[in-house]
């Protein structure tokens, strides 16, 4: 009876990817292939990194000035971003309305409304894997990425960073007959990590015991898992709390045994960018804007947690 019912879920998690790349959205062009001309913007600075989390203060806050970054996204009238559509709580297509939702889209829909006078919607999804995020700002294909993107230094050297606004936490999904309590107890198993990650150089590095499975992305792990052909997925608590509510068959287990601090991917050379960005994030922390986000689509991690830090004193 489990099996025909994993079968089932595993068809069904099929069914959602298939339909999640070819439902229309109703938000204004949901899926943008054109690559727009890069912004005029100085130089990208050196990158010094100490902290990955120390990011450009607001300065200016939201003020947008001529010849700016947020100018010229403006005369654009849309805002360009890289998201995920199936990884459900953060960013995910909801089969019902074909609208990509999720804690990460609505970060993206606050920067809409700072730069569009109040409308949260100016907004032209990309859809990427977790290995295209990278490229898609270094070759300014989008103007933000906002994809469960952990900030670490090597990542800087390429690109740059708001400031942390999301703390997830490395964990493992097992079976909900499993006896594991944590991913040490998975030795000699097959565990499962989307490509391109920090979670599978994670994998590979710590647990040489584990056999590291890759595939593109989190639900063709959860495909994977489904289909018996992995004991388990490790994920940033965020992205697992979320398979567990598609799977009744699964639980996450163990502490976090690692940080993951998100921050919103901008391209290199465009500083004012992330500056404004910046200032958007420290708003939506104090006035209780980030608490409600997290109350909305986190609540099953716990009660909102104080925001993430923000921290400055990186410079051009």
């Amino acid at each position: 009876m489990r099996r025909t019912l994993l079968g089932l879920s595993g068809a069904l998690a099929v069914a959602v990817l298939v339909l999640g790349g070819c439902t229309p959205s109703t938000s204004p062009e949901p899926q943008v292939t054109a690559t727009p001309e890069p912004t005029a913007a100085p130089a990208a600075p050196a990158v010094v990194c100490d902290d990955a989390t120390t990011s450009y203060a607001p300065g200016a806050g939201l003020a947008i000035t001529a010849g700016s970054t947020m100018q010229a996204i403006r005369d654009r009238t849309s805002l360009i971003v890289g998201v995920s559509a199936d990884t459900l709580l953060m960013g995910s297509r909801n089969p019902l309305s074909g609208q990509i939702e999720g804690f990460d889209i609505d970060v993206l829909h606050l920067v809409s409304a700072a730069l569009f006078d109040g409308d949260p919607d100016r907004l032209q999804f990309r859809v990427i894997t977790s290995g295209q995020r990278l490229a898609v700002l270094k070759n300014h294909e989008v103007d933000l990425v906002a994809r469960t993107f952990t900030m670490n230094c090597a990542r800087w050297q390429d690109i740059a960073f708001s400031a942390e606004y999301l703390d997830a936490g490395q964990k493992v999904l097992v079976t909900r007959d499993s006896t594991a309590t944590s991913i040490d107890d998975l030795a000699g198993k097959a565990v499962c990590a989307p490509e391109d990650t920090t979670t599978l150089e994670r994998l590979k590095d710590n647990y040489p015991d584990i056999t590291a499975v890759s595939a593109p992305t989190h639900t063709q792990c959860l495909v994977l898992f489904q289909e018996g052909k992995v004991d388990g997925i490790t994920g940033d608590d965020t992205v697992l709390a979320g398979f567990a509510a598609q799977d009744p068959y699964a639980k996450v287990v163990g502490d976090a045994f690692s940080s993951e601090p998100y921050g919103v991917g901008v391209a290199a050379d465009q500083v004012d960018l992330v500056r404004f960005v910046n200032a958007v994030l420290d708003q939506a922390k104090t006035d209780g804007t980030w608490a409600a986000m997290y109350d909305r689509w986190l609540h099953a991690l716990g009660p909102a947690p104080k925001p993430p830090t923000s921290v400055y004193g990186r410079t051009p």
